[in-house]
């Protein structure tokens, strides 16, 4: 089975770089174009505290996943990074990259930096840019430009999915916390509208940095859709926003989920169904962080609307990330398993879609 979910990714022209079931945080992945590799979110971050490894270890495997994502970056052309957590992409001067510049000459497509992003991202997005920038002795200062854009529909509004479920009891707890996160979602509009933002296609010698949001990406044959900005899990996820792609090579069609935990909202799955693809590369729930910080609820919704992509035959999906940090996860999503199985329908790990045992498996013994 694992041989079979490497070989359709091979034909597909997919490399897994590196996930989280290697043993460090990340969700990586290389595409095959004619004239070298797109990279998508080079990044990787240790495991959390309750990851059942010594802390050094968890420091030798980040560093492991840094080294194998400084490999691809020197055979690739363009990046692409969804959102500025940094298991989605690397510091400049990150000491693990032993003062190697990953992004230098390359196409640079960035999560919009400064609309639909939290506050913490804002200020990611802005180190970030920043420090790209200081490789070629040039200021972000420079590059500032006053706010366009002045209002801004709240995204919640454009999904209707997510009222076709029956969320019984926790129905009213729920409202109160959509009410809630729309005031969070109204009042980060002001830090949209007035700060300034940095203005979009900056060049710099060879290095180009645009700004990600509904753009295309065409090399060859190989064409890539980057989407609009989706929630990083529920409805007003505090954690953000994120771009999913639409991968179109060798005759495939590939969706890469970024970070849309499940997918938790209903639309989202629909959206990847709508997208036909052959491949997901989806980001299972945090169970990890279940049930203190991941409720049931939630939990549900993720598993459902896996079942119901499943449901529309994808050859394979591979479903991992943050999901793989967890001992518990068969159980927590034995659901989907068992239905993905019974659907014929290829569920693995990207660990094993490349052949090899989920390393949180192996440390706790789990078949």
């Amino acid at each position: 089975m694992q041989s079979l979910g490497c070989n359709l990714l091979q034909a597909a022209g997919i490399h897994i770089v590196w996930f989280d079931s290697l043993g460090a945080k990340s969700s990586c992945i290389a595409i095959e174009s004619p004239n070298g590799f797109i990279l998508v979110d080079p990044g990787a971050a240790a495991m959390q505290p309750s990851y059942p490894l010594p802390s050094t270890e968890k420091a030798r495997l980040r560093c492991m996943a840094v080294e194998i994502i400084k490999k691809y970056a020197k055979e690739s052309h363009t990046i692409i990074i969804t959102h500025y957590h940094y298991d989605h992409h690397i510091r400049v001067n990150d000491d693990c990259l032993k003062g190697i510049n990953i992004y230098k000459n390359k196409i640079i497509y960035l999560k919009n930096p400064n609309v639909y992003i939290n506050a913490s991202q804002w200020k990611r997005a802005r180190l970030f840019i920043e420090e790209l920038l200081a490789e070629h002795n040039e200021s972000l200062v420079k590059y500032m430009i006053k706010p366009v854009y002045r209002k801004y529909r709240d995204p919640v509004e454009n999904l209707k999915y997510i009222h076709s479920r029956d969320y019984g009891d926790y129905t009213r707890r729920r409202e109160e916390l959509l009410a809630k996160g729309k005031k969070w979602f109204m009042s980060l509009t002001l830090l949209w509208k007035t700060n300034p933002w940095i203005r979009d296609n900056i060049t710099i010698g060879e290095t180009k940095i645009l700004w990600a949001e509904g753009r295309s990406i065409t090399n060859g044959r190989t064409s890539i859709i980057i989407g609009k900005p989706c929630f990083h899990g529920i409805e007003y996820d505090r954690t953000g926003w994120v771009t999913p792609l639409l991968i179109r090579n060798k005759g495939y069609r590939i969706v890469y989920t970024s970070d849309l935990m499940g997918p938790i909202i209903e639309d989202y799955a629909y959206m990847i169904i709508d997208y036909e693809p052959d491949i997901v590369i989806v980001d299972g729930p945090p169970t990890y962080l279940y049930p203190y910080m991941f409720n049931r609820i939630n939990l549900e919704r993720a598993l459902d609307n896996l079942i119901t992509i499943i449901d529309h035959k994808p050859e394979l999906i591979v479903y991992d990330h943050h999901l793989l940090r967890d001992p518990q996860w068969r159980i927590r999503v034995k659901r989907v398993l068992d239905y993905g199985k019974k659907a014929k329908v290829k569920i693995l790990t990207a660990s094993e879609a490349i052949g090899k045992k989920p390393l949180i498996d192996e440390i706790t013994g789990k078949q």
